[in-house]
């Protein structure tokens, strides 16, 4: 997992210590360590737990029945902001993204999900549609590099659009998600926001200085 303190990926390792149990359901804490920078990351869960008891390494056969899920420490995952590049109307769906997912990655999701659609629709200039189709589409551009088009096609199957078809049809609307799917979102439209807007913003500024250099030589400026 990515450690929302200091972004590392790290070897996910968790211990469960149960809490007890409710009206609600059982409760327990969950600990990792990140191996980067050593702090904890602790998260408030519900699930069926009643076949664990005291405090247990690596109980994955629970962890996989979680019903409710809670980033506690850090309150929020330390994602970067939008780089200054990214136009308000997408960092700002972003940011709130960001912001929303540790206590509803239902919510993240549909953020993300409207947000990535805005942005084929408006920048990469694919037919409106719905969002397995437009992003088919820009895939089918050949205009993203590899990388990119690995990514963006994980978003429909990490969110299992096969089996729950509103994300693609109604995309911003908040919908049951799937394990890492909220994250994965994050992840590809910082990839987008990169390609799209990061770096030709440096290209053009390396390229206005060349011009400059050639002007003052007296030279052509590139076209």
């Amino acid at each position: 997992m990515k450690c929302p303190h200091c972004l590392t990926d790290f070897h996910d390792a968790p211990s469960v210590e149960l809490l007890g149990t409710d009206s609600d359901g059982e409760w327990a804490i969950v600990k990792r360590t990140c191996s980067a920078c050593k702090r904890l990351i602790l998260h408030l869960v519900e699930g069926p737990f009643s076949e664990y008891r005291g405090y247990y390494e690596g109980v994955a056969g629970a962890l996989d029945q979680l019903r409710v899920e809670y980033l506690v420490r850090p309150k929020a995952a330390n994602r970067p902001p939008a780089p200054p590049e990214v136009p308000s109307k997408f960092a700002d769906d972003y940011k709130e993204s960001c912001l929303v997912l540790a206590d509803s990655p239902k919510a993240s999701a549909a953020l993300s999900r409207r947000c990535l659609q805005r942005l084929l629709r408006e920048v990469a200039k694919v037919k409106p549609g719905n969002l397995a189709n437009e992003i088919q589409e820009v895939i089918d551009s050949g205009k993203l590099p590899s990388y990119i088009v690995e990514s963006i096609d994980a978003v429909r199957n990490i969110g299992n659009f096969a089996a729950h078809p509103m994300k693609s049809q109604a995309s911003g609307e908040v919908l049951p998600v799937e394990q890492g799917e909220a994250d994965w979102n994050l992840d590809v439209l910082e990839s987008l926001f990169d390609f799209y807007f990061v770096q030709p913003a440096i290209l053009k500024k390396k390229r206005d200085a060349l011009n400059q250099k050639l002007q003052t030589a007296g030279k052509p400026a590139m076209k």
